[in-house]
Protein backbone atom coordinates (compact mmCIF):
# COMPACT_ATOMS: atom_id res chain seq x y z
CA UNK A 1 0.00 0.00 0.00
CA UNK A 2 1.48 3.58 -1.07
CA UNK A 3 1.90 5.64 2.71
CA UNK A 4 0.33 8.80 0.47
CA UNK A 5 -3.35 6.48 0.51
CA UNK A 6 -3.35 6.03 4.44
CA UNK A 7 -6.06 7.84 6.55
CA UNK A 8 -4.92 10.66 9.08
CA UNK A 9 -5.09 8.55 12.31
CA UNK A 10 -8.36 9.73 14.49
CA UNK A 11 -6.89 10.69 18.07
CA UNK A 12 -7.61 8.62 20.89
CA UNK A 13 -9.25 5.82 18.67
CA UNK A 14 -8.84 2.10 20.37
CA UNK A 15 -9.68 -0.67 18.13
CA UNK A 16 -8.80 -4.07 20.20
CA UNK A 17 -10.41 -3.02 23.33
CA UNK A 18 -11.85 -5.41 25.44
CA UNK A 19 -14.66 -2.72 27.03
CA UNK A 20 -16.82 -3.65 23.79
CA UNK A 21 -17.28 -7.14 24.61
CA UNK A 22 -15.86 -8.38 21.19
CA UNK A 23 -12.44 -9.80 23.09
CA UNK A 24 -12.68 -13.75 21.88
CA UNK A 25 -10.10 -14.12 24.67
CA UNK A 26 -12.96 -13.14 27.70
CA UNK A 27 -15.91 -15.08 26.23
CA UNK A 28 -18.36 -13.40 28.81
CA UNK A 29 -17.59 -9.83 29.90
CA UNK A 30 -19.72 -8.62 32.68
CA UNK A 31 -19.83 -5.53 34.81
CA UNK A 32 -16.30 -6.76 36.15
CA UNK A 33 -13.32 -9.10 34.24
CA UNK A 34 -12.03 -12.26 35.75
CA UNK A 35 -9.16 -12.54 36.17
CA UNK A 36 -6.95 -14.80 33.38
CA UNK A 37 -5.13 -16.66 35.25
CA UNK A 38 -6.25 -20.11 34.67
CA UNK A 39 -4.93 -21.41 38.13
CA UNK A 40 -6.57 -18.31 40.12
CA UNK A 41 -9.83 -19.21 38.05
CA UNK A 42 -10.03 -22.97 38.21
CA UNK A 43 -8.17 -23.95 41.62
CA UNK A 44 -9.11 -20.90 43.48
CA UNK A 45 -12.65 -19.61 42.17
CA UNK A 46 -10.98 -16.11 41.11
CA UNK A 47 -10.73 -15.42 44.78
CA UNK A 48 -6.69 -14.60 45.86
CA UNK A 49 -7.28 -16.33 48.73
CA UNK A 50 -5.66 -19.25 47.37
CA UNK A 51 -2.01 -17.79 46.92
CA UNK A 52 -2.06 -16.37 49.95
CA UNK A 53 -2.11 -20.44 50.91
CA UNK A 54 1.05 -20.61 49.17
CA UNK A 55 2.44 -17.59 50.22
CA UNK A 56 2.99 -19.80 53.85
CA UNK A 57 5.03 -21.91 52.49
CA UNK A 58 8.27 -21.44 54.04
CA UNK A 59 10.18 -21.66 51.17
CA UNK A 60 7.93 -19.00 49.28
CA UNK A 61 8.10 -16.86 52.26
CA UNK A 62 12.02 -17.03 52.87
CA UNK A 63 12.69 -16.28 49.22
CA UNK A 64 10.11 -13.49 48.28
CA UNK A 65 11.15 -11.74 51.63
CA UNK A 66 14.47 -11.80 50.27
CA UNK A 67 13.70 -10.31 47.23
CA UNK A 68 11.20 -7.48 48.74
CA UNK A 69 13.99 -7.02 51.61
CA UNK A 70 16.39 -6.71 48.99
CA UNK A 71 14.72 -3.58 47.17
CA UNK A 72 13.94 -1.90 50.45
CA UNK A 73 17.45 -1.82 51.84
CA UNK A 74 18.28 0.49 48.46
CA UNK A 75 18.85 3.84 49.06
CA UNK A 76 16.35 6.10 47.53
CA UNK A 77 16.66 9.69 45.74
CA UNK A 78 15.09 12.53 44.71
CA UNK A 79 15.97 14.29 41.66
CA UNK A 80 14.55 17.04 40.01
CA UNK A 81 13.59 17.11 36.70
CA UNK A 82 15.79 20.34 35.41
CA UNK A 83 18.04 23.15 37.31
CA UNK A 84 15.01 25.47 37.24
CA UNK A 85 13.67 27.03 40.22
CA UNK A 86 10.32 25.81 40.30
CA UNK A 87 11.39 22.16 39.67
CA UNK A 88 13.76 22.28 42.60
CA UNK A 89 11.25 23.51 44.93
CA UNK A 90 8.68 20.73 43.47
CA UNK A 91 11.45 18.22 44.37
CA UNK A 92 12.11 19.07 47.68
CA UNK A 93 8.47 18.57 48.44
CA UNK A 94 8.36 15.73 47.02
CA UNK A 95 11.25 14.15 49.22
CA UNK A 96 9.63 15.81 52.46
CA UNK A 97 6.24 13.83 51.65
CA UNK A 98 7.69 10.59 51.03
CA UNK A 99 9.77 10.80 54.38
CA UNK A 100 6.88 11.70 56.06
CA UNK A 101 4.91 8.31 54.79
CA UNK A 102 7.63 6.11 55.17
CA UNK A 103 8.97 5.16 51.82
CA UNK A 104 10.22 1.63 52.36
CA UNK A 105 7.42 0.82 54.15
CA UNK A 106 4.98 1.59 51.12
CA UNK A 107 7.17 0.24 48.85
CA UNK A 108 7.82 -2.94 50.73
CA UNK A 109 3.48 -3.57 50.99
CA UNK A 110 3.52 -2.73 47.32
CA UNK A 111 5.85 -4.77 45.80
CA UNK A 112 3.58 -7.65 46.56
CA UNK A 113 1.94 -6.68 43.58
CA UNK A 114 4.73 -9.08 42.21
CA UNK A 115 3.24 -12.20 43.60
CA UNK A 116 -0.30 -11.39 43.63
CA UNK A 117 -0.01 -9.35 40.46
CA UNK A 118 -1.69 -6.72 41.49
CA UNK A 119 -1.68 -3.93 44.29
CA UNK A 120 -3.85 -0.98 45.44
CA UNK A 121 -3.70 1.98 48.05
CA UNK A 122 -5.07 5.15 49.02
CA UNK A 123 -4.06 8.65 49.02
CA UNK A 124 -5.19 10.39 52.36
CA UNK A 125 -4.56 14.41 51.66
CA UNK A 126 -3.87 17.11 53.68
CA UNK A 127 -2.79 20.74 53.70
CA UNK A 128 0.74 21.52 54.85
CA UNK A 129 2.14 25.03 54.69
CA UNK A 130 0.23 25.93 52.25
CA UNK A 131 0.79 23.19 50.14
CA UNK A 132 -1.09 19.85 49.42
CA UNK A 133 0.60 16.91 50.74
CA UNK A 134 0.21 13.28 52.03
CA UNK A 135 -0.84 12.59 55.36
CA UNK A 136 -0.79 9.12 54.23
CA UNK A 137 -0.66 6.16 51.68
CA UNK A 138 -2.30 3.05 52.98
CA UNK A 139 -1.83 0.22 50.81
CA UNK A 140 -5.49 -1.78 50.66
CA UNK A 141 -6.13 -5.37 50.58
CA UNK A 142 -6.31 -6.35 46.99
CA UNK A 143 -9.07 -8.88 47.06
CA UNK A 144 -11.61 -5.87 48.01
CA UNK A 145 -10.82 -4.54 43.89
CA UNK A 146 -12.13 -5.84 40.23
CA UNK A 147 -11.31 -4.51 37.32
CA UNK A 148 -13.21 -3.38 34.43
CA UNK A 149 -13.22 -4.39 30.92
CA UNK A 150 -11.22 -0.85 30.22
CA UNK A 151 -9.19 -0.99 33.17
CA UNK A 152 -11.02 1.12 35.14
CA UNK A 153 -10.42 0.19 39.30
CA UNK A 154 -13.42 -0.93 41.32
CA UNK A 155 -13.81 -1.35 44.99
CA UNK A 156 -16.28 -3.99 45.64
CA UNK A 157 -18.58 -3.53 48.73
CA UNK A 158 -21.55 -4.74 50.93
CA UNK A 159 -23.87 -2.62 49.09
CA UNK A 160 -22.41 -3.10 45.63
CA UNK A 161 -20.53 -6.88 45.49
CA UNK A 162 -21.56 -6.78 41.45
CA UNK A 163 -20.09 -3.45 39.86
CA UNK A 164 -18.58 -2.22 42.57
CA UNK A 165 -17.75 1.69 43.49
CA UNK A 166 -15.34 3.56 41.20
CA UNK A 167 -11.93 4.22 42.56
CA UNK A 168 -10.77 7.22 40.95
CA UNK A 169 -7.00 8.77 40.99
CA UNK A 170 -5.51 10.79 42.49
CA UNK A 171 -6.96 8.89 45.58
CA UNK A 172 -6.10 5.55 44.72
CA UNK A 173 -2.79 4.10 43.21
CA UNK A 174 -2.15 0.89 42.36
CA UNK A 175 0.43 -1.52 40.68
CA UNK A 176 -0.22 -4.42 38.39
CA UNK A 177 2.58 -6.45 36.79
CA UNK A 178 3.39 -9.79 35.07
CA UNK A 179 0.72 -9.59 32.59
CA UNK A 180 2.39 -10.40 28.85
CA UNK A 181 -0.24 -7.92 27.34
CA UNK A 182 -2.38 -4.93 28.43
CA UNK A 183 -5.56 -6.49 28.43
CA UNK A 184 -5.22 -8.37 31.81
CA UNK A 185 -5.27 -5.44 34.19
CA UNK A 186 -5.06 -8.19 36.94
CA UNK A 187 -1.49 -8.99 36.03
CA UNK A 188 -0.18 -12.44 37.42
CA UNK A 189 1.50 -12.99 40.08
CA UNK A 190 4.59 -15.32 41.26
CA UNK A 191 1.94 -17.33 43.14
CA UNK A 192 0.96 -18.98 39.60
CA UNK A 193 3.87 -20.28 39.16
CA UNK A 194 4.73 -21.21 42.66
CA UNK A 195 1.79 -22.93 43.25
CA UNK A 196 2.16 -26.71 41.37
CA UNK A 197 5.85 -26.24 43.26
CA UNK A 198 3.91 -25.97 46.56
CA UNK A 199 1.10 -28.40 46.13
CA UNK A 200 3.66 -31.22 44.88
CA UNK A 201 5.99 -30.49 48.01
CA UNK A 202 2.54 -30.85 50.72
CA UNK A 203 1.41 -33.54 49.56
CA UNK A 204 4.92 -35.19 48.67
CA UNK A 205 5.43 -34.57 52.86
CA UNK A 206 1.69 -35.76 53.84
CA UNK A 207 3.12 -38.83 52.38
CA UNK A 208 6.55 -38.75 53.77
CA UNK A 209 4.59 -38.61 57.18
CA UNK A 210 3.10 -41.67 56.82
CA UNK A 211 5.81 -43.39 55.89
CA UNK A 212 7.85 -42.01 59.01
CA UNK A 213 4.76 -43.29 61.28
CA UNK A 214 4.37 -46.78 59.45
CA UNK A 215 8.18 -47.05 59.84
CA UNK A 216 8.27 -46.08 63.59
CA UNK A 217 4.81 -47.45 64.33
CA UNK A 218 4.59 -50.71 62.11
CA UNK A 219 1.13 -51.94 61.20
CA UNK A 220 0.03 -54.93 63.19
CA UNK A 221 -1.53 -58.05 61.29
CA UNK A 222 -2.76 -61.36 62.93
CA UNK A 223 -3.71 -64.25 61.26
CA UNK A 224 -6.94 -66.73 62.24
CA UNK A 225 -8.13 -70.12 61.60
CA UNK A 226 -10.57 -70.02 58.63
CA UNK A 227 -13.13 -71.16 61.44
CA UNK A 228 -13.02 -68.72 63.95
CA UNK A 229 -15.65 -67.54 65.21
CA UNK A 230 -16.48 -63.61 65.39
CA UNK A 231 -15.74 -63.61 69.25
CA UNK A 232 -12.25 -65.30 68.60
CA UNK A 233 -11.61 -62.88 65.44
CA UNK A 234 -12.45 -60.03 67.63
CA UNK A 235 -10.29 -60.76 70.52
CA UNK A 236 -7.37 -60.78 67.94
CA UNK A 237 -8.34 -57.16 66.38
CA UNK A 238 -7.99 -56.06 70.27
CA UNK A 239 -4.64 -58.01 71.04
CA UNK A 240 -3.60 -56.48 67.74
CA UNK A 241 -4.87 -53.00 69.00
CA UNK A 242 -2.71 -53.31 72.00
CA UNK A 243 0.76 -53.53 70.32
CA UNK A 244 0.77 -50.16 69.94
CA UNK A 245 0.66 -49.53 73.85
CA UNK A 246 1.33 -52.58 75.58
CA UNK A 247 4.94 -53.94 75.44
CA UNK A 248 3.47 -57.18 76.16
CA UNK A 249 0.56 -58.86 74.76
CA UNK A 250 -1.05 -62.65 74.34
CA UNK A 251 -2.88 -64.54 71.53
CA UNK A 252 -5.24 -67.33 71.63
CA UNK A 253 -3.69 -70.81 70.42
CA UNK A 254 -4.19 -70.72 66.69
CA UNK A 255 -3.85 -67.28 66.19
CA UNK A 256 0.04 -65.19 65.21
CA UNK A 257 0.27 -61.90 64.93
CA UNK A 258 3.34 -59.57 63.22
CA UNK A 259 4.24 -56.13 62.00
CA UNK A 260 4.41 -54.80 58.85
CA UNK A 261 7.18 -52.24 57.87
CA UNK A 262 7.84 -49.62 56.03
CA UNK A 263 10.16 -50.50 53.43
CA UNK A 264 13.42 -48.15 54.49
CA UNK A 265 14.86 -46.93 51.06
CA UNK A 266 12.06 -44.94 50.65
CA UNK A 267 13.09 -41.80 52.38
CA UNK A 268 15.62 -40.82 49.60
CA UNK A 269 12.61 -39.74 47.37
CA UNK A 270 11.05 -38.00 49.22
CA UNK A 271 13.80 -35.95 50.18
CA UNK A 272 14.78 -35.36 46.71
CA UNK A 273 11.17 -34.29 45.63
CA UNK A 274 10.85 -31.73 48.81
CA UNK A 275 14.29 -30.18 47.79
CA UNK A 276 13.88 -30.02 43.86
CA UNK A 277 10.44 -28.42 44.87
CA UNK A 278 11.93 -25.37 46.68
CA UNK A 279 14.45 -25.20 44.19
CA UNK A 280 11.79 -24.74 41.98
CA UNK A 281 10.54 -22.34 43.36
CA UNK A 282 13.81 -20.27 44.19
CA UNK A 283 14.32 -20.23 40.53
CA UNK A 284 10.81 -19.10 40.14
CA UNK A 285 11.24 -16.21 42.91
CA UNK A 286 14.69 -15.31 42.61
CA UNK A 287 15.81 -16.45 39.39
CA UNK A 288 18.60 -18.85 41.28
CA UNK A 289 18.89 -20.95 44.17
CA UNK A 290 22.53 -19.96 45.31
CA UNK A 291 21.17 -17.43 47.37
CA UNK A 292 18.51 -19.83 49.20
CA UNK A 293 20.30 -23.24 48.70
CA UNK A 294 24.05 -24.66 49.54
CA UNK A 295 26.36 -23.74 46.20
CA UNK A 296 29.05 -25.50 44.49
CA UNK A 297 31.54 -22.54 43.90
CA UNK A 298 32.16 -18.93 44.69
CA UNK A 299 32.02 -17.69 40.79
CA UNK A 300 28.81 -19.48 40.61
CA UNK A 301 27.84 -18.14 42.97
CA UNK A 302 28.50 -14.62 42.18
CA UNK A 303 26.71 -15.16 38.71
CA UNK A 304 23.71 -16.12 40.73
CA UNK A 305 24.20 -13.14 43.13
CA UNK A 306 24.32 -10.97 39.88
CA UNK A 307 20.89 -12.62 38.27
CA UNK A 308 19.52 -11.56 41.63
CA UNK A 309 20.56 -7.81 41.29
CA UNK A 310 19.03 -7.62 37.94
CA UNK A 311 15.87 -8.31 39.60
CA UNK A 312 15.95 -6.69 42.12
CA UNK A 313 16.13 -3.53 39.93
CA UNK A 314 13.86 -4.50 38.10
CA UNK A 315 10.82 -4.70 41.22
CA UNK A 316 12.75 -1.32 42.39
CA UNK A 317 12.13 0.26 38.67
CA UNK A 318 8.58 -1.01 38.93
CA UNK A 319 7.17 0.56 42.05
CA UNK A 320 8.97 4.16 41.18
CA UNK A 321 8.43 4.20 37.99
CA UNK A 322 4.32 4.04 38.51
CA UNK A 323 4.52 6.47 41.81
CA UNK A 324 6.52 8.69 39.04
CA UNK A 325 3.45 8.87 36.38
CA UNK A 326 1.15 8.73 39.50
CA UNK A 327 1.27 10.23 43.26
CA UNK A 328 4.49 12.05 42.18
CA UNK A 329 2.83 13.69 38.92
CA UNK A 330 -0.59 14.21 40.32
CA UNK A 331 1.01 16.16 43.48
CA UNK A 332 3.53 18.35 41.34
CA UNK A 333 0.28 19.06 39.15
CA UNK A 334 -1.56 20.29 42.14
CA UNK A 335 1.21 22.11 44.22
CA UNK A 336 3.35 23.53 41.44
CA UNK A 337 1.67 24.58 37.89
CA UNK A 338 4.31 24.40 35.16
CA UNK A 339 6.96 22.30 36.43
CA UNK A 340 8.03 18.86 35.44
CA UNK A 341 7.65 16.13 38.18
CA UNK A 342 11.01 14.92 40.08
CA UNK A 343 11.95 11.32 39.52
CA UNK A 344 12.40 8.96 42.39
CA UNK A 345 14.53 6.46 42.20
CA UNK A 346 16.80 3.84 44.19
CA UNK A 347 20.22 2.96 44.27
CA UNK A 348 20.42 -0.70 43.41
CA UNK A 349 23.87 -1.15 41.75
CA UNK A 350 26.72 -1.50 43.83
CA UNK A 351 29.34 1.71 43.87
CA UNK A 352 32.39 0.77 41.62
CA UNK A 353 35.69 -0.42 43.32
CA UNK A 354 37.49 2.80 43.56
CA UNK A 355 41.22 1.15 43.44
CA UNK A 356 39.75 -0.42 40.24
CA UNK A 357 38.36 2.75 38.99
CA UNK A 358 41.80 4.86 39.40
CA UNK A 359 43.44 1.69 37.96
CA UNK A 360 41.27 2.25 34.70
CA UNK A 361 41.66 6.21 34.61
CA UNK A 362 45.91 6.16 34.93
CA UNK A 363 45.45 3.51 32.18
CA UNK A 364 43.29 5.82 30.03
CA UNK A 365 45.78 8.95 31.22
CA UNK A 366 48.50 6.56 30.02
CA UNK A 367 46.92 6.54 26.64
CA UNK A 368 47.29 10.44 26.24
CA UNK A 369 43.99 11.77 27.99
CA UNK A 370 43.94 13.90 31.20
CA UNK A 371 40.51 13.83 33.47
CA UNK A 372 38.30 16.41 33.60
CA UNK A 373 38.11 18.68 36.95
CA UNK A 374 34.45 17.71 37.11
CA UNK A 375 34.61 14.15 36.65
CA UNK A 376 37.69 14.27 39.30
CA UNK A 377 35.06 15.29 41.70
CA UNK A 378 32.27 13.60 40.94
CA UNK A 379 34.37 10.32 41.30
CA UNK A 380 36.94 10.77 43.93
CA UNK A 381 34.67 13.44 45.76
CA UNK A 382 34.48 17.23 46.64
CA UNK A 383 37.99 17.71 48.03
CA UNK A 384 39.93 17.55 44.66
CA UNK A 385 41.32 20.51 43.94
CA UNK A 386 44.09 21.00 40.52
CA UNK A 387 47.73 20.96 40.76
CA UNK A 388 49.45 24.17 40.34
CA UNK A 389 51.92 23.67 37.49
CA UNK A 390 55.37 22.99 37.68
CA UNK A 391 58.35 25.59 36.96
CA UNK A 392 59.42 25.01 33.45
CA UNK A 393 62.98 23.06 33.41
CA UNK A 394 66.37 25.29 33.76
CA UNK A 395 68.19 25.03 30.06
CA UNK A 396 72.17 24.12 30.82
CA UNK A 397 74.02 27.07 31.55
CA UNK A 398 71.52 29.03 32.35
CA UNK A 399 71.52 30.89 36.04
CA UNK A 400 69.40 29.05 38.46
CA UNK A 401 66.41 30.21 39.65
CA UNK A 402 65.98 30.69 43.07
CA UNK A 403 63.55 28.83 45.37
CA UNK A 404 62.58 31.59 47.47
CA UNK A 405 62.27 35.13 47.35
CA UNK A 406 65.05 37.80 48.37
CA UNK A 407 65.52 38.69 51.96
CA UNK A 408 63.82 41.39 52.90
CA UNK A 409 66.47 44.30 53.41
CA UNK A 410 64.96 46.92 55.77
CA UNK A 411 65.44 50.69 55.80
CA UNK A 412 67.02 53.63 57.74
CA UNK A 413 65.19 55.48 60.14
CA UNK A 414 65.52 58.83 57.27
CA UNK A 415 64.23 56.97 54.53
CA UNK A 416 61.20 55.48 56.71
CA UNK A 417 60.35 59.31 57.39
CA UNK A 418 60.35 60.29 53.94
CA UNK A 419 58.14 57.34 52.81
CA UNK A 420 55.69 58.39 55.65
CA UNK A 421 55.55 62.31 54.57
CA UNK A 422 55.57 61.12 50.31
CA UNK A 423 52.37 58.70 51.77
CA UNK A 424 50.77 61.82 54.09
CA UNK A 425 51.30 64.23 51.25
CA UNK A 426 49.20 61.64 48.79
CA UNK A 427 46.08 61.39 51.48
CA UNK A 428 46.04 65.18 51.49
CA UNK A 429 45.57 65.65 47.92
CA UNK A 430 42.81 62.72 47.81
CA UNK A 431 41.35 64.39 50.59
CA UNK A 432 41.23 67.48 49.33
CA UNK A 433 39.79 66.18 46.36
CA UNK A 434 37.09 64.86 47.99
CA UNK A 435 35.91 68.20 50.18
CA UNK A 436 36.19 69.73 46.21
CA UNK A 437 33.72 67.06 44.77
CA UNK A 438 31.86 66.75 48.44
CA UNK A 439 31.51 70.66 48.17
CA UNK A 440 29.37 70.56 45.40
CA UNK A 441 27.28 67.66 45.73
CA UNK A 442 24.23 69.86 45.55
CA UNK A 443 24.72 70.54 41.91
CA UNK A 444 24.42 66.63 40.97
CA UNK A 445 22.02 66.24 43.48
CA UNK A 446 19.83 68.40 43.79
CA UNK A 447 18.01 67.88 40.22
CA UNK A 448 17.53 64.68 41.04
CA UNK A 449 15.69 65.45 43.81
CA UNK A 450 13.17 67.96 42.09
CA UNK A 451 12.57 65.06 39.83
CA UNK A 452 11.28 63.25 42.53
CA UNK A 453 8.66 65.43 43.87
CA UNK A 454 7.56 66.46 40.76
CA UNK A 455 6.47 62.91 40.49
CA UNK A 456 5.31 61.87 43.85
CA UNK A 457 3.21 65.21 42.83
CA UNK A 458 2.07 63.81 39.69
CA UNK A 459 1.11 60.09 40.88
CA UNK A 460 -1.85 58.81 41.99
CA UNK A 461 -0.74 56.33 44.46
CA UNK A 462 2.23 55.00 45.62
CA UNK A 463 2.47 51.86 43.26
CA UNK A 464 2.20 54.35 39.97
CA UNK A 465 4.88 56.34 41.80
CA UNK A 466 7.45 53.34 42.34
CA UNK A 467 6.89 52.35 38.54
CA UNK A 468 8.07 55.77 37.86
CA UNK A 469 11.31 55.65 40.14
CA UNK A 470 11.78 53.00 38.30
CA UNK A 471 11.84 54.99 34.44
CA UNK A 472 13.87 57.62 35.85
CA UNK A 473 16.53 55.33 37.46
CA UNK A 474 17.04 53.46 34.13
CA UNK A 475 17.87 56.54 32.04
CA UNK A 476 20.60 57.77 30.90
CA UNK A 477 22.93 59.98 34.43
CA UNK A 478 23.42 63.75 33.72
CA UNK A 479 26.26 64.69 31.56
CA UNK A 480 28.29 66.71 34.11
CA UNK A 481 27.68 64.25 37.09
CA UNK A 482 29.34 61.48 35.16
CA UNK A 483 31.93 64.00 33.70
CA UNK A 484 32.85 65.00 37.47
CA UNK A 485 33.14 61.11 38.40
CA UNK A 486 35.62 60.18 35.15
CA UNK A 487 37.80 63.46 36.65
CA UNK A 488 38.00 62.38 40.37
CA UNK A 489 38.86 58.87 38.62
CA UNK A 490 41.29 60.31 36.60
CA UNK A 491 42.90 62.30 39.06
CA UNK A 492 43.05 59.63 41.37
CA UNK A 493 45.12 57.49 39.18
CA UNK A 494 47.67 60.02 38.46
CA UNK A 495 47.70 60.36 41.89
CA UNK A 496 48.33 56.60 42.35
CA UNK A 497 51.27 56.82 40.18
CA UNK A 498 53.09 59.86 40.86
CA UNK A 499 57.22 58.18 41.58
CA UNK A 500 58.14 58.54 44.63
CA UNK A 501 61.19 60.95 45.85
CA UNK A 502 64.59 59.24 46.25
Amino acid sequence: MNDMTIARPEIGREVATSADGRDITRPFVGPLLVPADRVLRVRGAGDLLIYEQVLSDPQVKACFEQRRNAVTSCEWTVEAASDRRVDKKAADWIERQIKAVGFDNLTDKMLYSVFYGYAVSEIIYEVKDGLLGWKAIKVRDRRRFRFKADGELRMLTVQNALEGEPCLAPYFWHVATGADHDDEPYGTGLGHWCYWPTLFKRNGIAFWLTFLEKFAAPTAKGTYPVNATADEKNKLLQALSAIRTDSAVIFPEGMTGELLEAARSGTADYKVLHDTMDETISKAILGQTMTTDNGSSKAQAEVHMDVRQDIVKADADLVCESLNLGPIRWLTMFNFPGAEPPRVFRQVEEPEDANELAKRDKAVMDMGFKPGLDYVRETYGDHWEEKAPEPPPVAPGAPAVPDTEPPVEFADAPTIARLKADAQDRLDAIEAGATDASSNWHAFVAPRIRELRVLLDQSDDLADFRDRIVELADADPQGEFVEAIARAGFGAQLLGRLPKEK
